[in-house]
């Protein structure tokens, strides 16, 4: 395990680009097949794959230069700059992430109006992303150097990935839908007759 940290410690020093966007492509794509298992149906690979083509192509690079040039216009890491970076990542690039997500997701899965999700969902999910997002890029900001923002991002991604999929699936991009979701989930064993 350590070897495998110190070869992935070096990749970020010397590639950091491809390193940090393929850590969140990878983390992304295994929120939403997380998200599939705790739906309980089967595995659907080509969900899967939209997801990671949107993380990839358009979230991760997203997140890859907007942090760094975050860092460049406000440097340093008192609790004032980190504030505003905080705000900034908020009121900028969480409304082109959540845009970007719902948007490329209808263009892949080919539908009529690639719009019609956003419209939607956007309000919701942005509004429940205000809820956890600031808190997560609070102690990115303040602790996490930069050659790694990205993948940690990534790595918080991950459990919003499991929450923007079942949002765009059959949610409605609230966080009580989701907890309804989960609580019918859990409901559903008890509710069985026990087999014979």
């Amino acid at each position: 395990m350590a070897g495998w940290w110190r070869a992935l410690s070096r990749a970020a020093q010397r590639y950091p680009w491809p390193t940090n966007v393929m850590l969140y492509g990878a983390l992304f794509s295994a929120g939403d097949a997380l998200q599939q298992r705790l739906s309980g149906g089967p595995a659907d690979w080509r969900q899967t794959r939209c997801v990671a083509t949107v993380a990839v192509a358009f979230h991760a690079n997203f997140n890859y230069v907007w942090l760094r040039l975050l860092e460049r216009a406000l440097p340093g890491r008192t609790p004032r700059t980190i504030l505003a970076k905080v705000l900034c990542d908020q009121a900028v690039a969480a409304p082109v992430a959540v845009s970007a997500f719902y948007t490329g997701m209808s263009i892949l899965q080919g539908k009529d109006d690639i719009f019609l999700d956003l419209k939607q969902k956007f309000w919701n999910t942005y509004k429940t992303g205000l809820m956890y997002w600031p808190f997560v890029q609070l102690t990115n900001f303040s602790l996490v150097p930069i050659q790694w923002r990205t993948a940690y991002t990534g790595l918080y991604g991950f459990l919003w990935a499991i929450f923007l999929c079942y949002s765009q699936q059959s949610g409605d991009g609230t966080l009580t839908s989701a907890f309804t979701f989960l609580h019918r989930k859990e409901a559903n064993p008890a509710e069985r007759p026990p087999q014979k």
